[in-house]
């Protein structure tokens, strides 16, 4: 499992990577650069899937994902 990913802030461009959490998904991600609070995408369960190139670890394990913010 893959537990990195590189988010990709929809406002300003700036790339942070950052560590998720393996047992819930992010709602929230604040941009670092632009502290734009930025939120998935409709359809999406979290920030991860949104705005980075890997899933969140719920996913990569095709389980459920969350149903709240974490």
């Amino acid at each position: 499992m893959q537990l990195a990913s590189t988010l990709t802030c929809p406002v300003c461009g700036h790339r942070a990577t950052e560590t998720m959490s393996i047992d819930s998904c992010q709602f929230f991600y604040e941009c670092v650069n632009c502290n734009k609070l930025i939120q998935p995408k409709t359809g999406d369960c979290c920030v991860f899937c949104s705005s980075g190139p890997v899933p969140c670890p719920p996913i990569q394990r095709h389980s459920s994902c969350c149903s709240g913010a974490a």
